[in-house]
């Protein structure tokens, strides 16, 4: 049965939980945009001898389980800060995906754009920066926008490597005081309070960049 006063007196403690849900979804981020924009830009290598090893790591994370990547790292390297491991593992995994839609970004800019880039001599760093980023970053921020999300709600995985996130603190409260139903339906409905806004955001931005 639901009980008001326990929701009450259980609710700071759920959200001191989501303040580092929060921090390892900001940072986990920052880690996969620029480590999947990397890993985008090296698969276009001229050489074989990149883009076969990078390939290889992508297929092989994209294939093997979050959870399982954590619980690995964590036993291998017992020294990191759990929170530090989870926010690195996280980044990685998603890195591995935002670098996907980087490279269809990166793919759908006219070849015309490459051409004039060559003809008129310009660096391949200034071609990057100046000719081709702008343009693929530009088509492809609402995809990144919703692996952001998806990264925000899998962060409860980081609980299997013994940080306090969120739902790690909901399953404790309700634990002690018998009070699962009011502690999970808290942590759902901070869920959604934080990332429903966000896709509306995400959606917005979509429609404006495609006019």
């Amino acid at each position: 049965m639901w009980d008001w006063n326990t929701a009450r007196e259980g609710l700071p403690v759920v959200l001191d939980g989501f303040g580092i849900t929060l921090l390892a979804t900001v940072l986990g981020s920052v880690v996969a945009m620029v480590l999947g924009l990397l890993i985008a830009v090296l698969r276009r290598a001229p050489t074989r001898w990149v883009t076969v090893p990078v390939r290889i790591v992508v297929e092989f994370v994209r294939s093997t389980p979050v959870m399982i990547q954590l619980f690995a790292v964590w036993v291998l390297v017992p020294s990191l800060d759990p929170l530090t491991i989870g926010i690195a593992v996280l980044g990685i995994h998603y890195a591995m995906y935002t670098s996907e839609v980087y490279r269809a970004g990166i793919d759908a800019v006219p070849q015309g754009q490459w051409e004039a880039a060559v003809a008129l001599s310009l660096p391949r760093g200034r071609v990057w920066r100046a000719v081709i980023l702008p343009q693929a970053v530009r088509k492809v921020v609402p995809a990144l926008g919703n692996y952001v999300i998806s990264m925000f709600k899998e962060t409860p995985f980081l609980s299997v490597i013994t940080v306090q996130e969120m739902v790690h603190e909901a399953n404790e409260y309700g634990s002690v005081h018998f009070a699962y139903l009011e502690a999970f339906t808290l942590a759902a409905a901070i869920f959604l309070v934080a990332s429903y806004p966000t896709s509306m955001l995400m959606r917005r931005l979509e429609k404006r960049l495609a006019q």
